[in-house]
Parts: structure tokens; C-alpha cells; sequence
């Protein structure tokens, strides 16, 4: 996924509740100099959460947001072997993360990359792999094995 890399994947976050999470996966970000002001992207994926919940069930959540301070489509990557609690739609405690952000302008790469990520987090199997990656480079390579489905 052209959207990831070695440094926007994070196996083992670290948050113990949902701002938290969202923190980490924006700071993530941060790094790979897609965003010019984190403060404010992480207020535009709060605000969107606010709206409704992206914790989707099966132990996966999807945040996502625009906002003028992004500079292109990012997206990161996170597992928490343990849960968290994200007021998924089905109660449970999820595991896998994929924070997406894009410009405010941005909609076609945006609903695209929503599409894929559907996609590929839909195999009960894949997802097992995922949140039992032993690090980043792991889960990279799971995300490759599985996309050579598609």
C-alpha cells in the first residue's frame, strides 16, 4: 500500500483509550511530513469521531479526517495486541487501526484508499495476522502478501 511505510506502521501501540490512540497514529504522521500542524489534524480526526464512531466491529477502526493542514493523502497503520476500547459498532474491543488523512480538496485518493483499506481488513484471517505481527517490517509484509490477492 503506497500510503505506508516502515515508519507509519506502529505494532504495539501504546494508548490505553481512544484519544490516546489517536495521538500516537497522528504523531506517526508527523514524521513522514505529511501534515503541517499535528494539533490540528488531530482535532479534525477527533471532531470526526465525535460525528461517529470509525470503529466499524471486528476489532477494527478506520479514523480518518481532512484538513487543510495535511499536505497529501497519509496513513498509518496501528495494532494494540490488547484492544482498546473505540465505541465500535459492535461493543468490542478493536486491534487494528488505519488512520487516514488527507487535504481538504482531496476526495477521489481519499475514498479510494477507504476502499482498499474495507477491503483488505475483511478476511478474519488477514486481520489474525495482522494483530499478531511481530513488528512493523511483519506487518508490512502481511499487507503485501495480502494485496497480491487484489
Amino acid at each position: 500500500m503506497e500510503i505506508l511505510s516502515g515508519r507509519s506502521v506502529v505494532v504495539g501501540l501504546k494508548g490505553q483509550n481512544k484519544r490516546e490512540v489517536l495521538e500516537e497514529l497522528v504523531n506517526s504522521l508527523e514524521v513522514g511530513d505529511k501534515i503541517t500542524d499535528r494539533d490540528k489534524v488531530l482535532d479534525a480526526v477527533l471532531l470526526r469521531e465525535e460525528i461517529m464512531s470509525t470503529g466499524i466491529g471486528h476489532g477494527i477502526a478506520i479514523p480518518h479526517g481532512k484538513s487543510e493542514y495535511v499536505t497529501e493523502l497519509g496513513g498509518v497503520l496501528g495494532i494494540k495486541k490488547e484492544g482498546v476500547d473505540f465505541d465500535a459498532l459492535d461493543g468490542k474491543p478493536t486491534y487494528i487501526f488505519f488512520l487516514l488523512v488527507s487535504p481538504l480538496d482531496v476526495s477521489g485518493p481519499h475514498i479510494k484508499a477507504l476502499a482498499r483499506i474495507s477491503r483488505l481488513l475483511k478476511g478474519e484471517d488477514f486481520r489474525q495476522k495482522l494483530i499478531a505481527a511481530a513488528d512493523n517490517e511483519d506487518a508490512i509484509a502481511i499487507i503485501e502478501e495480502e494485496e497480491k490477492k487484489y
